[in-house]
C-alpha cells in the first residue's frame, strides 16, 4: 500500500488547484486472464468522451492499467469547465449547487468503487478509484465522500461556474411568472440534460474495466443519485466477458441494471450490438405508462456502450440520432449508434 500523499502525487497532475490525472494507486499485480486470439486494445465512450478515448488507448497500448487509463480519459472531461456534462461546470440541482456521482470497476481485480451526491471534488472518478483502493466498501456518499476525498488529498472548489451560474438563473427565473426573478430574455436557450461520460476497455491480454461520471440531471431535486454511482446500472465489467456502460435517464437504467444486463447477455453468447439492442428492449419493457406516448414509445432516451472481451463494441440508443466514441488501432471517432426507433417516432409531450 502507498500512503495517502503518494498516491495523490502519483495518480493527479494539479490543474486549478484541483488532483486530476490518472490513478496510480498500487495494488498488487493481479492476474490477467488468458489471452484471447482476437483480443486487441479498445476504448468506447460516449459521444462526449472523443478526446478521452484516444488518451485512454494510448496508455493502454503503452501498458497502463485499462482502469488508470479511462480514468486519465474521463478526467479530460470533468476538469473542462466548458463541459457543462460532468465534473467542473457541471449544471447544478435546483438549488444551485454540483453534486456529482461516479463509479468505476477493474475487471482482473473484481473489485469496485463509487461516489455519490459528492461536492466539490472535480473529478469523482479518482475518488471512486479510492474508495475501491483503500477502503473495504464500494459506495461513499454525501458530505462523508466529500471528507474521505479531502482526506486522500483531493482539493476542494466551488465547482459552479458563472456559465453554469447564468444557465441556473434562467431556468429559475422562468419557474414562475408571478415571483420576483427577471427572466432573462436573450438567445440563450434554457437545456435540461442528462449529462454523463461512460468510458470502458479491454487490453490485448483481455484485462477489461469501465468508468462512468456525471453531474447528473440538470435542476435535479438535491440529493438525487442516478444509475451512474450504481454498480451493475452505470457500468458494469466482467474481465471473463465485457464491459457497459450507461447515459441518458438514470432512473430508467436503474430499473434494469442496464450495465450489468448488456454484460450478461454478452455472457450468453450475443455480440455487443445485439446485447445493447437488447437491453434497450428491456429498458422499454419496464418504462411507466406516465413515461410513454400513445404509440407505445418513450418518451425519455437512454444510451449503451459496450465493449466485448475480443475487443468488439457497440454504440446502442433508444431513438436514432446519437453517436459514440471509439479508439482502436484505426484511431479515434465517432460512430452510429444501433437504435430501437427512428427520432420521428418519439412522441412529444403535451
Amino acid at each position: 500500500m502507498i500512503t495517502r500523499r503518494e498516491f495523490v502525487a502519483t495518480s493527479a497532475t494539479a490543474a486549478a488547484g484541483l488532483a486530476i490525472g490518472p490513478s496510480g494507486a498500487a495494488a498488487a499485480p493481479s492476474p490477467t486472464s488468458p489471452v484471447s486470439r482476437f483480443a486487441r486494445p479498445c476504448v468506447v465512450a460516449s459521444s462526449n468522451g472523443i478526446r478521452g478515448v484516444k488518451v485512454a488507448y494510448d496508455q493502454i497500448v503503452a501498458g497502463t492499467d485499462t482502469l488508470d487509463a479511462i480514468i486519465a480519459g474521463v478526467n479530460i472531461t470533468e476538469l473542462d469547465p466548458d463541459d457543462q456534462s460532468v465534473g467542473l461546470g457541471g449544471l447544478p440541482n435546483e438549488e444551485g449547487v454540483v453534486q456529482l456521482d461516479a463509479s468505476c470497476m477493474h475487471g482482473p481485480t473484481k473489485r469496485a468503487g463509487a461516489v455519490g451526491c459528492i461536492e466539490d471534488i472535480a473529478t469523482p472518478s479518482l475518488v471512486a478509484k479510492a474508495v475501491m483502493d483503500y477502503t473495504d466498501h464500494i459506495m461513499l456518499v454525501g458530505d462523508d465522500a466529500r471528507r474521505f476525498a479531502i482526506s486522500m488529498g483531493f482539493t476542494p472548489q466551488n465547482l459552479l461556474t458563472e456559465k453554469s451560474r447564468q444557465d441556473w438563473l434562467r431556468w429559475k427565473a422562468r419557474l414562475n411568472p408571478n415571483d420576483f426573478w427577471l427572466d432573462h430574455d436573450d438567445d440563450v436557450q434554457i437545456r435540461f440534460t442528462t449529462g454523463t461520460i461512460n468510458m470502458n476497455a479491454v487490453n490485448a491480454t483481455g484485462d477489461i474495466s469501465s468508468v462512468t461520471t456525471t453531474s447528473g440531471m440538470a435542476w435535479k431535486v438535491p440529493g438525487r443519485v442516478g444509475d451512474s454511482p450504481i454498480v451493475g446500472a452505470g457500468q458494469y465489467c466482467d474481465n471473463t466477458v465485457g464491459a457497459a456502460g450507461s447515459t441518458g435517464r438514470g432512473e430508467s437504467n436503474i430499473m434494469t441494471c442496464g450495465g450489468f444486463l448488456c454484460v450478461e447477455f454478452m455472457r450468453q453468447g450475443l455480440g455487443p450490438e445485439q446485447a445493447v439492442l437488447k437491453a434497450l428492449e428491456r429498458v422499454v419493457a419496464t418504462t411507466q405508462a406516465r413515461l410513454m406516448g400513445s404509440n407505445g414509445r418513450p418518451f425519455v432516451d437512454l444510451q449503451f456502450y459496450a465493449v466485448s472481451k475480443d475487443g468488439r463494441y457497440a454504440g446502442g440508443s433508444l431513438y436514432e440520432g446519437p453517436g459514440f466514441a471509439v479508439c482502436d488501432e484505426r484511431g479515434a471517432r465517432i460512430e452510429p449508434c444501433v437504435y430501437l426507433y427512428r427520432q420521428n417516432e418519439r412522441p412529444r409531450r403535451g
